[in-house]
């Protein structure tokens, strides 16, 4: 049996053994208090929120539907916490830690532990209407998304409920009494706008709608650049390997002609050498390993040209972000008449890209045919993106997906062609792409509230990365766009993968923080 397995029976053993006593030799009155205990199950505490959920989107990844709803984010103090919310007896709460210490384990994860109550309180968000009609609440959205202020508008959203209906809140996730505080001061500037207020519990929905889901309605790949309008419809160029961790450059290759595989010129500035230093200096610092590569590409897709290429044709694990891929080749189908892209596959679609759901992702595989299929797809009809992508497995029920593989430099051809309407379903896979969730490249970070995003990340007990085009505000009223992706790639796993997973997320957000502000000095961002 592996170690951890045992780990795991030792606690849950002795947390049985500790129950049976209590039960068993406790007074009377004891005794029923001990019968009416219940318990739930915590898989991460931390002081920082932004961790807790991460770690939250990460666990969503192995657990299925019916887990998932049962996953609440609580507070207590100054603490959050992610707990399974069972409300069930020692007996039954140690079968389904025995359950879900499997699944964790298996995906390398940290253990989780049982607990009776400690004192956790809910967290509470601010509502602004409930209804069946996506629709209507999306045009209150509009309209609430004038009236609030900045602090706001990056916290409203539009959530799935149970029984087919959503509702509009402002996820505030703070305790009863400040939410409500919150509540009645926006009930009276709402009060003329026949808005109604009031305060719900934090439930874990499904979100179907936010800011960059909104600022995408907007959107147009023709980016409107102060005043001219800017075509990024040129080809780009493939980039010259790079020795990993270190990057050695090569003299710049020219373009091929129209009509050809286009190839990256390498970019070769001192921007990047720049980057490069702060990467080292995090080595020397111990906050990336020396078993852990990484791989960095910035792609200015409004003057088409490569910032960064650092280790771009290396080949990564390409974890979760290999599903955009596979979105692709099932688009390709769709557009050539194989199958419809109906109510459900658009269910499975959202799935797949927004909640990174292993199930949804295997589905939509099935239907083009299997992993083979989906790369065979890529290569045929679009040779000119995917130089060495490799889709050879479906996902595995724990999401260890170490197999599928794909260059930084793919990722941004990919991106390329997607922002330039180049792909068929264009329209819905930036939809997919830009529904709100936790990424690494704008969340936690200091880039401004208002920025349109379009990503996916990848996370495994081995690797964290995210790839996507932000698409910033500019100050003379314009956006501008690029695409960016970072990834770090360990070859053993981490002691613990929550602690690891949040340390290098930082570091993906940092780079992208950096390359913000050398944006921000050349094109007059915000």
């Amino acid at each position: 049996m592996h170690f951890n397995t045992m780990k795991l029976f030792e606690k849950v053993f002795l947390f049985c053994v500790l129950q049976f006593f209590f039960s068993s030799f406790l007074v009377p009155a004891g005794l029923e208090a001990a019968k009416r205990e219940r318990f739930d199950i915590i898989y991460i505490l931390s002081k920082d929120l932004g961790r807790v959920l991460d770690y939250k989107e990460e666990l969503e990844t192995i657990f299925g539907p019916k887990v998932r709803k049962k996953l609440k984010i609580v507070g207590k103090g100054d603490k959050y916490a992610i707990i399974y919310d069972a409300n069930d007896s020692a007996r039954s709460v140690t079968k389904t830690l025995v359950e879900h210490g499997e699944l964790l384990r298996k995906a390398g994860f940290d253990e989780a532990w049982a607990t009776k109550d400690q004192g956790f309180h809910s967290l509470y968000n601010v509502s602004y209407g409930l209804g069946p009609n996506l629709n209507i609440l999306i045009k209150k959205y509009k309209k609430l998304y004038s009236y609030l202020g900045k602090e706001v508008r990056k916290d409203l959203f539009i959530e799935r409920t149970n029984y087919g209906n959503y509702t509009l809140i402002y996820r505030r996730r703070g305790d009863k009494y400040s939410t409500t505080k919150i509540a009645k001061h926006h009930g009276k500037l709402l009060r003329k706008k026949r808005i109604r207020v009031s305060v719900t519990v934090e439930n874990n929905n499904t979100v179907v709608y936010g800011e960059s889901s909104l600022i995408n309605d907007k959107g147009d790949p023709n980016v409107i650049v102060g005043k001219k309008t800017v075509n990024t419809r040129k080809r780009i160029t493939s980039h010259n390997k790079k020795r990993v961790k270190t990057a050695s450059r090569k003299k710049k290759e020219p373009s091929v002609k129209a009509g050809k595989s286009p190839v990256f010129l390498a970019s070769d500035n001192a921007f990047e050498k720049t980057i490069e230093s702060y990467i080292n200096n995090l080595r020397r610092k111990g906050k990336i390993a020396g078993d852990e590569a990484t791989g960095w590409m910035v792609y200015d897709l409004a003057s088409d040209k490569p910032i960064i290429d650092i280790n771009a044709d290396h080949a990564f694990q390409a974890a979760s972000m290999i599903k955009p891929f596979v979105a692709l080749a099932f688009f390709h189908q769709a557009k050539n008449g194989k199958f419809i892209y109906g109510p459900r596959s658009r269910r499975k679609m959202e799935a797949m890209i927004q909640r990174s759901n292993n199930a949804a992702t295997n589905w939509i595989m099935r239907q083009v045919g299997g992993p083979a299929a989906c790369e065979r797809i890529l290569k045929k009809y679009y040779g000119h993106i995917f130089k060495r992508t490799e889709i050879t497995e479906y996902i595995p029920a724990n999401g260890r997906t170490y197999k599928n593989k794909a260059l930084p430099s793919d990722y941004v051809r990919f991106l390329r062609a997607l922002w330039n309407k180049e792909l068929p379903y264009g329209k819905e896979i930036r939809r997919l792409m830009a529904l709100p969730g936790r990424d690494r490249l704008y969340h936690g970070t200091p880039i401004p509230q208002g920025t349109l995003v379009y990503n996916k990340t990848g996370s495994t007990a081995h690797l964290c990365g995210d790839m996507g085009i932000l698409v910033p505000k500019t100050r003379n009223g314009g956006r501008y766009p690029y695409a960016i992706v970072g990834i770090i790639e360990r070859r053993s796993r981490p002691a613990n993968y929550g602690r690891w997973m949040d340390s290098r997320g930082k570091v993906i957000r940092q780079i992208s923080t950096l390359v913000y502000k050398e944006m921000k000095k050349e094109h007059m961002l915000l």
